[in-house]
């Protein structure tokens, strides 16, 4: 009863403030996931419901408008002093209401539709986005700028991003070979990147070639398939914290006749740089060509 009479309460709230904004001044613009979303012509109380929307809008300079994220939105370190709503999958409503937003911005990977719902039943706009690719990252960077009234300093960013991503490709095509890449997403279980992920297109433009490439989004290898695959180069990433990352990397070790082993060729990356849909996706590009292919990446420094 508590619980119902609480949203009542925010629900009035979020009524009343809503009527105050700009007289009206209201925008209708059609989201990634072609839904028609009624918002303010100049958003001034905006909650990220993910990291990934959180450092694009810090990216386009446009954090002051942030009141609230999520719990691991910790990009940039000026992140720690903004309110948490929970975490991006488990968002709690009372927290993002008694923020009174005027426009909430969500990820359709991880953010639960009925939480949505939820929040445009209580008259909160819902922007959500959905890139699925390096190209839909890029374009997602431009359609917050542009609801976040920040076109230009979005475009040059995108500008920019696109230089050093053609780069990249431009180096890549006069490659010889495509070394032959492992990617191990955490610790254990041993689990990598099909085909339809953000990894494998990292990996594809970095000049390497996926040997876990295939329909399952993340498939699971034991130590034998693994070994059988011959890796060139095997590139281990986690969010996990401690001694995890040198600790596989040595259990790795135990094999010294896989490629990867034999030429010294295993590498630790941040996970963020990679499975996060941020401008940050390029500095992991960049950094995964540096280890598939060293010898361009000499070539362009």
């Amino acid at each position: 009863m508590r619980n119902r009479y609480n949203i009542i309460i925010y629900l009035l709230i979020t009524l009343m403030f809503s009527s105050m904004t700009a007289h009206g001044s209201f925008k209708v613009v059609t989201d990634q996931m072609g839904r028609r979303v009624k918002m303010p012509v100049d958003p001034q109380r905006v909650v990220s419901l993910s990291p990934s929307i959180t450092e694009n809008i810090f990216a386009i300079g446009q954090e002051y408008r942030l009141k609230g994220i999520t719990r691991f939105s910790d990009y940039p370190p000026e992140t720690a002093g903004l309110r948490k709503v929970g975490s991006y999958t488990r968002l709690n409503i009372e927290k993002i209401v008694a923020l009174k937003p005027d426009l909430c911005i969500a990820l359709k990977d991880g953010n639960p539709k009925g939480i949505i719902d939820r929040l445009e039943s209580l008259n909160i706009p819902v922007y959500a986005t959905d890139p699925r690719n390096l190209n839909g990252v890029l374009d997602t960077i431009l359609e917050i700028g542009a609801i976040l009234n920040s076109k230009d300093k979005a475009q040059m960013l995108v500008d920019k991003l696109r230089a050093r991503i053609d780069k990249v490709k431009s180096l890549v095509v006069t490659a010889d070979k495509r070394p032959r890449v492992f990617f191990q997403i955490g610790i254990t279980p041993i689990v990598s990147a099909g085909t339809n992920t953000f990894i494998h297109e990292l990996i594809t433009l970095a000049g390497g070639e996926n040997v876990s490439k295939g329909p399952t989004p993340y498939p699971r290898f034991s130590r034998e398939q693994v070994l059988g695959l011959s890796p060139e180069v095997f590139i281990i990433t986690t969010m996990a914290r401690g001694g995890g990352f040198e600790q596989m990397k040595a259990w790795w070790g135990r094999w010294p006749d896989m490629p990867a082993v034999k030429n010294n060729r295993i590498y630790l990356m941040e996970s963020n740089l990679l499975d996060r849909a941020t401008p940050r996706m390029v500095d992991g590009l960049e950094l995964l060509m540096q280890h598939i292919h060293p010898e361009m990446f000499e070539e362009a420094n």
